[in-house]
């Protein structure tokens, strides 16, 4: 007798989930408003308030479809689009008295916990370590965070003057980031210049997946939904929420730029600029343009990379050296692709994907940065990402595959740590693989060119569970 096929997971319930989780809110303005719970009754008295304008993923289904017809229609300028979702640390539910354990050690620890494990810069003080993070995130005081993100800075004003109005004394600001899309040509690239956001995960059940896009289940992302590791230990209220990890991501661009005009490729017939180029290729395994050099190791492609049919259609396995991509390339360290499934079998990233939702932050480079090759004004990346278990997410990409020096597995090759995330706390750095005529050859990377300047993991409840956990 043949067996019976399971049948299908149950359908996410897209007006239970904020809209951050899994499709992101559309935006070019994004603030995150890091809170301090002053008066924990009267919170949540008035925090009841304010559920019905919490953005759902259903509201971002048709955010979405209003901003295509709003091009269809070739109308000038943007709608005026705008979500508010709200996220809570472990000191948050902790003075909320919401004592349930939700399954996740990293979360109810804290990030700051975490930072000497993930290799942060810092130094032990008195036996305990104490990281190079901004002050506000050192002060113990972030209990929640409040992510607006819209069109404009005055349409998500609107938004927060309405949280501060509604929530009134109960709460008070302890920081808050201002992000926002880089412009004109540089929209969707971060500060080095890069495509951002290509190679995201596809969500079963939700999202049709372009090829070559890793399809995970969604309880890689969704607590409680099909594929959650931890659903049996994760109390029922939990359910449709996800884990969320802030990180603030200070960029040197004067001075990446700079390192690439110094250590140019060398080959016959290139210019030292196209070197520098091909440079910058290789350390993140795609083009400015957002071209993966899998498929393109010599030359960037705008065309394919404006092409999501096949600028994210590669797995790394054309080839067993690093002659396309170094095995140390950012885009290969954060989604190995087939250097694992080809060890480890079919499903073995799914795991640890994320979802990530983050925006620049920070003003353009200035001419005087340019010219003297240093940074003067803070810049970087507001890093987002969502996850149901932050040791197999984030807290994995970064132990085990960015500032891991001996991964992917490629014996005897070292390829080194992650040219652009990877960490070794105030030690120094190598690579392999960047120069494609001399694989084994090592490139010292000085400094982190990224700089992590502290953060904090939170949970963003379901609608549900801020309707009868979170409010009186």
């Amino acid at each position: 007798m043949s067996q019976q096929p399971l049948p299908p997971a149950p359908a996410l319930n897209l007006d239970d989930i904020q809209g951050d989780v899994i499709l992101g809110i559309p935006k070019r303005v994004e603030w995150f408003l890091f809170f301090k719970i002053v008066n924990p009754a009267h919170f949540k008295k008035h925090l009841k308030q304010l559920i019905p304008a919490i953005t759902t993923t259903n509201d971002i289904v048709k955010a979405r479809k209003a901003i295509d017809d709003h091009k269809k229609k070739g109308d000038p300028g943007l709608i005026k689009l705008s979500g508010i979702n709200v996220s809570f640390s472990q000191r948050g539910l902790n003075a909320l008295g919401i004592t349930d354990n939700l399954a996740d050690p990293q979360f109810a620890a804290g990030q700051f916990a975490s930072a000497q494990d993930i290799k942060d810069p810092g130094q032990v003080v008195n036996g305990a370590f104490d990281p190079a993070w901004l002050p506000q995130f050192k002060s113990h005081d972030i209990d929640g965070l409040f992510l607006f993100a819209g069109d404009s800075e005055a349409t998500i004003n609107e938004d927060c003057d309405k949280v501060f109005h509604v929530l009134g004394s109960s709460f008070k600001q302890v920081f808050k980031v201002h992000g926002n899309v880089r412009p004109g040509k540089e929209k969707g690239h971060e500060h080095f210049g890069f495509l951002d956001g290509v190679s995201l995960p596809a969500i079963a059940s939700v999202q049709t997946p372009l090829p070559g896009q890793l399809v995970v289940p969604p309880g890689i992302i969704v607590v409680g939904a099909d594929g959650d590791p931890n659903l049996a230990s994760r109390p029922s209220w939990a359910a449709n929420g996800s884990f969320l990890v802030y990180r603030q991501l200070n960029q040197l661009v004067p001075e990446f730029d700079k390192f690439l005009l110094d250590n140019p490729i060398q080959e016959p017939g290139l210019p030292p600029a196209k070197g520098s180029e091909l440079l910058g290729a290789r350390l993140v395994g795609r083009w400015k343009s957002g071209a993966p050099i899998d498929i393109t190791p010599k030359v960037d492609d705008p065309a394919l990379a404006a092409d999501p049919q096949r600028n994210n259609n590669f797995d790394f396995s054309g080839v067993a050296d690093q002659s396309k991509c170094p095995f140390a390339a950012h885009v290969r360290k954060t989604n190995p692709r087939s250097d694992l499934t080809n060890l480890f079998g079919a499903d073995a990233v799914k795991p640890h994907a994320i979802n990530r939702n983050g925006i620049p932050f920070g003003p353009e480079v200035t001419p005087q940065e340019n010219h003297e090759h240093k940074t003067h004004c803070d810049r970087g990346l507001s890093f987002v990402c969502y996850q149901t278990v932050l040791a197999n997410g984030f807290e994995f990409i970064m132990k085990s595959w960015a500032n891991n020096i001996g991964f992917p597995l490629q014996k005897p090759v070292v390829p080194g740590f992650d040219p652009i995330i990877g960490q070794n706390g105030n030690d120094a750095r190598t690579m392999q693989g960047t120069n494609p005529d001399a694989q084994t050859a090592t490139l010292n990377l000085p400094f982190e060119f990224v700089v992590a300047k502290g953060g904090e993991y939170f949970f963003t409840p379901s609608i549900t569970a801020l309707k009868t956990k979170f409010t009186a």
